[in-house]
């Protein structure tokens, strides 16, 4: 995706900042500046005012999820996926509830306020399956919250999993472009529909992640105006956008990395436009650049995702190539992670951490 080379003049540049930080919209035209057309230095004040902001309202404290990757098993044939049906390449397992139990016992040892069971859309972890294993940890962790990022499911399902106990729902909107989502998914599946889960989800009181993938094949900078404007429809209280990664055994294999840069820009962006919201420092940052949940934090996120999964299928979950899993990635590494923060004057912050007036406020 080729950005403009034309700068921002530098009075257009401080009313959009300005406008950003009164709470107020761009519009699309000025959304389009602000990806398109900035300098270093401009884009770096972006990056330094968002930081301001993330501190200003969470105190320094970036909130750690417990990440369970309950399953690499899944029903979609999404051509950017390495789990996806058609890799036969794919590594494949499927944790029992009592394994996705103990790994919450060893995230709660571990000071962990929310546990986040992701998988992929599997069959054999059906709606009764994942009613009764929500149900099994909220019995035994009644203080801690239960995140869900489980895929397309019916709005039956969610609600039964919303009474079993979950109390947040991840499910990245992906791209807005319906052409756009043409191209990274076969024909049986649907944007539109997407994006009715993510309003389901909504009317049912959880708190709504979406997001997107930043460089995807196909992406324009037309692609991600529209999925501003989603969000700014949907108002989630989780704003998820990585870098795309490419996966071997994939259409997209060969296809080039998203931009770490470009990424780093967009959390500001909705940093600013969303003060509350709970934005991760995602795996994909950290996997294409060392630095990079480090500078996520620096542009404005506030969540990060150490995995809790069992040692022996963290390999296994293989979204995309060379996915970070170990070191201050993973739960065994919260010193490394305490440390890595206190160099940007940031700390581990435990407890729920949910998002402002909702589900018991900021802990």
């Amino acid at each position: 995706m080729r950005e403009c080379s034309n700068n921002i003049p530098e009075s257009t540049f401080s009313a959009l900042l300005d406008a950003l930080s009164r709470g107020e919209s761009p519009g699309r035209e000025g959304w389009r500046m602000l990806l398109s057309a900035l300098d270093g230095g401009q884009a770096e004040r972006i990056r330094d005012r968002a930081f301001e902001v993330a501190r200003a309202r969470f105190g320094g404290g970036v909130y750690i999820r417990g990440l369970i990757e309950i399953s690499s098993c899944c029903r979609n044939n999404c051509y950017y996926c390495g789990l996806r049906r058609s890799n036969r390449h794919a590594s494949r397992y499927r944790l029992t509830a009592e394994e996705v139990l103990d790994c919450c016992r060893e995230g709660a040892r571990s000071g962990f306020g929310t546990f986040v069971l992701q998988g992929g859309e599997d069959e054999g972890q059906d709606d009764d399956w994942m009613e009764a294993t929500v149900k099994a940890i909220r019995a035994e962790f009644p203080a801690q919250a239960i995140t869900l990022s489980v895929g397309e499911r019916s709005r039956e399902a969610y609600r039964r999993f919303r009474e079993a106990g979950a109390d947040r729902y991840l499910l990245r909107h992906e791209t807005r472009n319906d052409a756009h989502y043409a191209r990274l998914h076969p024909a049986e599946m649907s944007g539109a529909h997407r994006r009715d889960c993510l309003r389901a989800l909504k009317e049912l009181g959880y708190q709504v992640g979406a997001g997107m993938m930043v460089g995807s094949p196909g992406q324009t900078v037309d692609c991600l105006l529209d999925d501003i404007a989603f969000l700014e429809e949907l108002r989630p209280e989780m704003i998820g956008m990585g870098p795309f990664v490419p996966a071997a055994h994939t259409p997209f294999a060969r296809h080039a990395a998203g931009s770490v840069d470009l990424t780093l820009r967009l959390i500001a962006l909705m940093r600013l436009r969303f003060p509350d919201a709970l934005i991760p420092a995602t795996t994909a940052l950290a996997t294409l650049d060392g630095r990079g949940r480090e500078e996520g934090i620096r542009s404005g996120a506030n969540v990060v995702m150490p995995n809790l999964s069992p040692v022996a299928v963290r390999e296994r979950y293989s979204i995309y190539d060379g996915k970070a899993s170990w070191g201050s990635e993973a739960a065994e590494g919260l010193r490394a992670l305490e440390q890595e923060l206190n160099r940007i004057g940031c700390h581990i912050a435990y407890g729920r951490g949910d998002y402002p007036g909702h589900g018991g406020g900021l802990k």
